[in-house]
């Protein structure tokens, strides 16, 4: 899988922590720990890559 930068950061609106891939159209997770984010994500991120070979889209760099 791809290295790709994720961003974590509070989010007041929903009362935790949100991780965000950029680079994965759409690719992110919710956790109540800055930690149970990123596992979330990561866990995301891997679903993503997987549906994206699926359907043969593209897969950024």
């Amino acid at each position: 899988m791809g290295n790709y930068h994720i961003n974590i950061f509070y989010s007041e609106e929903d009362g935790g922590y949100i991780a965000d891939i950029p680079d994965l159209a759409a690719c992110s997770a919710f956790g109540e720990t800055p930690e149970e984010a990123l596992r979330e994500v990561q866990l995301a991120k891997a679903l993503w890559l997987k549906a994206a070979r699926a359907e043969n889209k593209p897969i950024p760099p």
